[in-house]
């Protein structure tokens, strides 16, 4: 059985996790379409900024978010003026390290699924007589959504295991920033404290697992959806 702390940190854990991911979704389809689609000089080097929290040490990464979003930094000044959106210290700040974290998987799932889609399809819709707007909507998007789905599960999984650009960016601040992880690393520095640490990293297990096996789900119904069109 979990304590009333521990039903707090799974219960952030997840908040974090979902915010992330929705918020993260626009983007993430936008930038896994343009490097589908897109044409363009400069194209490599935006792949290569889009999967840098990927080789990049999560350190580093929350480094980078503190100087950009920290209090007197120019997006973090520019939410809070602007929109009134405080990121130190609090679970928006978690939010924001997960969803940099999960962007790149994200996108490479959402791009894969987007190449994937036979264009000629596209342009048969436009040829009836459909807009551009219309042929994607009707089109590239339904083909394309279980790569959106399996990104979003992936993307979900990540956000759960994030530890590193959260701590540094956002410390460890108990009912709001402390995540699962945070929350297994402050037990271990704790004695006596191996029954806590067993639950949170079951919990972390089946969670993480069950996302992998959703996505996987998914991407194979991708596959099979492809190879039913003829892809």
């Amino acid at each position: 059985m979990l304590s009333a702390d521990e039903w707090d940190i799974l219960l952030l854990s997840l908040k974090v996790s979902a915010a992330a991911v929705l918020g993260a979704l626009p983007l993430a389809f936008g930038l896994a379409w343009l490097l589908a689609r897109g044409r363009f000089p400069g194209k490599i080097l935006l792949d290569g900024l889009v999967h840098l929290p990927l080789v990049l040490p999560p350190v580093v990464t929350g480094w980078l978010l503190l100087l950009a979003f920290g209090n007197n930094g120019p997006a973090g000044r520019w939410f809070a003026e602007w929109l009134g959106i405080s990121f130190m210290f609090r679970w928006t700040g978690a939010a924001l390290a997960a969803a940099v974290m999960a962007l790149p998987l994200m996108v490479r799932a959402m791009r894969l699924s987007i190449e994937a889609v036979d264009r000629r399809l596209e342009g048969a819709a436009r040829t009836l007589g459909a807009s551009a707007w219309r042929a994607f909507l009707t089109i590239t998007v339904p083909l394309s959504l279980p790569g959106i789905l399996a990104g979003l599960v992936l993307g979900f999984a990540r956000s759960i295991g994030e530890f590193g650009a959260t701590i540094t960016f956002v410390s460890n601040i108990p009912g709001e920033t402390r995540t699962l992880p945070i929350a297994i690393y402050s037990a271990l520095q704790v004695p006596g404290s191996e029954a806590v640490v067993q639950r949170l990293a079951l919990i972390s297990v089946l969670l993480s697992l069950g996302a992998l096996l959703a996505s996987e789900m998914l991407a194979r119904r991708s596959s099979g959806g492809r190879a039913n069109h003829g892809f």
